[in-house]
């Protein structure tokens, strides 16, 4: 409980930057609706909806990085080389352009997915949700493993999550990023020492 909690609080410093012109987009649809009740809730749903789901992401994580550090040392860095190479493949996957591709895309996700209503928010801040845990889950198992949650790591791969969905080329930036994930892999299974330097 106390993992998934400090995951929640990290995942929301993480994520939120980078889900910013999705909820800006929902509350802007949100001031012109009649909807019933205080203003500001369905935003407010949704955006909980959001963080609720990456956070317990969490749980599983927390198994996983259990098993890798119950490993022995050169078990422990193989395995920290298999992540990095999953990782690697999976950002140069088509599932993930997929998934990027709507992130990238408020007002497609929103033309696409939109539900009136508190029922409404739920819905969409799931569905928001799994496309954006669809495009990052990699990179943040990558966090835990090789990096153990460390400052470098987090400020490392919150600006690769902005990049990939803010800027311009960021379907490119994943690419460049999947390459190199793909590269430190590799000279891990070849060099196991090096996991000592993440």
């Amino acid at each position: 409980l106390v993992f998934v909690a400090s995951w929640g609080v990290m995942m929301t410093a993480m994520m939120l930057p980078s889900a910013l012109p999705m909820i800006s987009l929902y509350a802007a649809t949100q001031r012109g609706a009649a909807a019933p009740g205080p203003r500001g809730v369905p935003v407010v749903v949704f955006v909980f909806v959001y963080l609720a789901v990456w956070a317990a992401f969490g749980a599983p994580v927390y198994v996983a990085h259990s098993f890798l550090m119950g490993l022995t040392p050169a078990a422990f860095a193989y395995g920290i080389a298999v992540v990095l190479l999953v990782a690697g493949a999976f950002q140069l996957s088509p599932l993930k352009q997929a998934c990027l591709r709507v992130c990238r895309s408020p007002l497609g996700f929103m033309l696409g997915h939109w539900r009136a209503g508190l029922r409404g928010s739920l819905i969409l801040g799931w569905s928001h949700a799994v496309y954006c845990l669809g495009c990052c889950w990699a990179l943040m198992v990558v966090l835990v493993a090789a990096g153990a949650m460390g400052l470098a790591w987090v400020l490392l791969i919150a600006a690769v999550v902005a990049a990939e969905k803010l800027l311009p080329r960021g379907e490119w930036i994943a690419r460049v990023t999947g390459g190199a994930l793909l590269l430190l892999g590799a000279a891990v299974a070849l060099r196991p020492a090096l996991v000592t330097a993440l």
